[in-house]
């Protein structure tokens, strides 16, 4: 018991100062503030991808009754730490990605064109849209066989594999 109560309080401790370091490269004034406009960043940079009306729940969590425009680190602390302890608002897969371009690529080349994934996002998609519950408990209009629209990817490496495999530049 005390070895399980240890290693939370360590998980606490790594969290804390992820949280900690993120938040004060965003802290111009060094005064324990940043700027409310940042706290999407700050929450993506530590690998969570809330959608915008989740974006917007969060900051009315954490902000000042009386708005001022900046979020307060001792106000931000403990409700990112909670967030990061539940493993909320995680991005899909890279593998999941990928399944979801490899049936847009039906030619399998290996690369959508911009003309192409223009078509897709703003013509063919929309039709195809159904309602489903994803096994997260998330509900979200996706395209059968797609992972959740406006979700995000946030690791660098499937950023660049995306450019790499789908792109033909």
């Amino acid at each position: 018991m005390a070895d399980e109560k240890d290693r939370q309080e360590i998980i606490v401790a790594e969290f804390h100062k992820k949280i900690k370091e993120a938040f004060e490269v965003f802290d111009h004034e060094s005064n324990n503030t940043v700027d409310v406009r940042e706290i999407g960043t700050i929450i993506r940079s530590l690998g969570c991808c809330p959608t915008e009306g989740e974006l917007h729940d969060l900051i009315a969590e954490v902000e000042e009754e009386e708005p001022t425009g900046y979020i307060r680190f001792e106000k931000f602390l403990p409700v990112m730490t909670e967030i990061l302890l539940e493993r909320k608002y995680r991005p899909i897969p890279e593998d999941v990605l990928l399944r979801a371009f490899e049936v847009l690529d039906s030619a399998k080349r290996g690369f959508l064109t911009k003309d192409e994934l223009i078509k897709y996002m703003t013509e063919e998609v929309v039709p195809r849209f159904l309602h489903v519950r994803h096994p997260w408990g998330h509900h979200h209009a996706k395209p059968s066989g797609w992972p959740a629209a406006g979700s995000c990817q946030s690791s660098r490496r499937a950023e660049d594999s995306f450019k790499r495999k789908f792109t033909n530049v």
